[in-house]
């Protein structure tokens, strides 16, 4: 394989200057036809390839738009990434992808090399624990991200101080909790489990929050409310319903449960199955974020649809529609109930609760 053709080569071979096949590349500095053409000639005989990082240094590289996640292998996680992906594409920019893990120096440090790489927005997206030491790590991002020109964006992040120049795309989490608690409690349910959540997480805490409502709003006593769990996902969920079924002794005294979110839930199908309960005639389920998994298990999971997708072409068509970076900017998405097969109602339900279709 032969050696990389570097500037100084395209430069020779035109007949012009390094700094006039710089300007020409860029395309951001006058220069004459004559020499445009004898420059652009010689990177197509030379097959010459520009060093990114060096164009992105002189401010001519392409464009990017860098997403950081917990993981890439999440639905929710991979729909934002996709709606990045797709509105970044319609606007020429190129989408980086990275996962951290939840862990704050990966962050720090992908943040800080995306600022070097003159990215244009860097979104951080999913759920945290936020204290006083996340509020002072959005801040110091922003502020670095903003002198070198990008924008510090959080989808499905809680917004730090008003004053921090971020922009936030974030959807009603809270209200799709209270939504299908009230589904629940619509159809004759009143002992609703509330299994999986992720206790100090800001995701799960609106959940949290989200159920607890709206059992007071159908005066359901706060002593009713059946609250078990350690973590979001398969195992958490699979475990958590374990644990309520093994200390009932395969009897539990509640007729639903409200997974903290759609894998939890299918995990907790497969539990009930394994002590002899069926879904929905012995146990109703629901869950929360309608992963393809909702759709794929028997019976179909009801659970809350979250805009994942249009929060990622959010974040993007926001961040590149030129508003100013100065100050703080919020948008705050709608999510609905899809209602599936997993719930029968009880005695005196609604009989509506177990038909199929969306409730807007």
């Amino acid at each position: 394989m032969g050696e990389r053709v570097t500037i100084r080569d395209v430069a020779a071979r035109a007949g012009v200057s390094v700094a006039t096949v710089s300007r020409v590349l860029a395309g951001n500095y006058p220069t004459s036809t004559a020499s445009r053409a004898k420059v652009l000639r010689a990177v197509k005989d030379l097959d010459y390839v520009a060093n990114a990082h060096a164009r992105a240094l002189a401010g001519a590289g392409r464009k990017t738009i860098a997403v950081l996640m917990y993981d890439v292998v999440g639905a929710f996680y991979a729909q934002v990434a996709q709606g990045v992906e797709m509105e970044a594409a319609q606007h020429g920019r190129l989408t980086l992808v990275s996962s951290t893990g939840s862990d704050p120096a990966r962050e720090l440090a992908l943040v800080q090399m995306m600022r070097e790489q003159a990215a244009e927005a860097v979104v951080l997206v999913g759920g945290v624990t936020q204290d006083d030491e996340y509020r002072q790590r959005m801040a110091r991002y922003a502020e670095v991200l903003a002198a070198a020109g990008s924008r510090l964006v959080l989808c499905g992040r809680p917004a730090p101080a008003p004053d921090v120049p971020a922009l936030v795309v974030e959807y009603d989490n809270e209200a799709g909790a209270h939504a299908v608690t009230s589904h629940l409690l619509g159809a004759g349910h009143r002992r609703i489990a509330l299994l999986g959540y992720q206790p100090g997480n800001t995701t799960g805490e609106d959940r949290l929050a989200g159920y607890l409502r709206a059992l007071a709003d159908h005066g359901v006593p706060r002593a009713d409310a059946v609250l078990h769990g350690v973590g979001f996902g398969q195992n958490h969920g699979y475990r958590a319903m374990r644990d309520l079924l093994d200390a009932a002794d395969g009897k539990p005294e509640f007729t639903a449960v409200f997974a903290g979110d759609d894998r939890a839930a299918a995990a907790a199908v497969i539990a009930l199955r394994e002590y002899g309960l069926r879904v929905p005639e012995d146990m109703s389920v629901v869950g929360y974020n309608d992963d393809p998994v909702a759709g794929d298990i028997t019976p179909g999971l009801t659970t809350v649809h979250i805009p994942a997708e249009e929060m990622g072409r959010t974040a993007v068509r926001r961040a590149l529609s030129g508003a100013s970076g100065t100050g703080q900017e919020r948008h705050v998405l709608g999510t609905h109930i899809v209602i599936r097969h997993s719930v029968r109602p009880l005695r005196g339900g609604s009989a509506a609760a177990g038909a199929g279709g969306a409730l807007d």
